[in-house]
């Protein structure tokens, strides 16, 4: 039986599934990136920055899944699987020809840049269908990835 949440109009519940499912798939490709980077980086900080990039991935995946759950929440159905991300993510494709740390940073800081703009959209979006319980939830995923960019980007400087 679905979940008939009281107090939640349709079009607040679309509109979340619908912002949430884009940004759960921006974070799965993000996550998927931060993987790549890990195993392939190089440099002379190589075990700061390969502990760093798991650091990272481990804050973000709890937050990819409470945006899946969230959905489920609303009656939606979270698609999370490689074919989805890859033809849906609003992010670049991650290059895989790349060895150096710092460059390994500047393509994760991009992605989290934008997957934050994204997050930050979705809240406005979802704030503004009346959905106050998965802007908080957007908000705690936007709180984490803008600290954790800060972190990587700080490797830059």
């Amino acid at each position: 039986m679905p979940v008939k949440l009281q107090g939640l109009e349709d079009n607040a519940r679309k509109t979340s599934i619908s912002e949430l499912q884009a940004c759960m798939t921006d974070g799965l490709s993000l996550s998927m990136a931060l993987k790549q980077a890990h195993w392939n980086l190089r440099g002379a900080n190589f075990i700061a920055v390969h502990e760093l990039l798991d650091a990272v991935k481990a804050r973000l995946d709890p937050n990819v899944d409470e945006l899946a759950e969230r959905i489920q929440q609303l009656d939606g159905a979270a698609v999370g699987t490689v074919e989805e991300v890859a033809g849906s993510t609003s992010l670049k494709p991650y290059p895989t020809d790349l060895t150096k740390s710092a460059d390994h940073i500047r393509e994760i800081s991009d992605r989290m840049r934008n997957y934050g703009e994204r997050v930050r959209a979705a809240i406005d979006a979802t704030e503004k269908a009346g959905d106050a319980t998965t802007a908080d939830i957007l908000t705690a995923a936007s709180g984490q990835a803008d600290k954790d960019l800060w972190f990587l980007a700080s490797h830059l400087e």
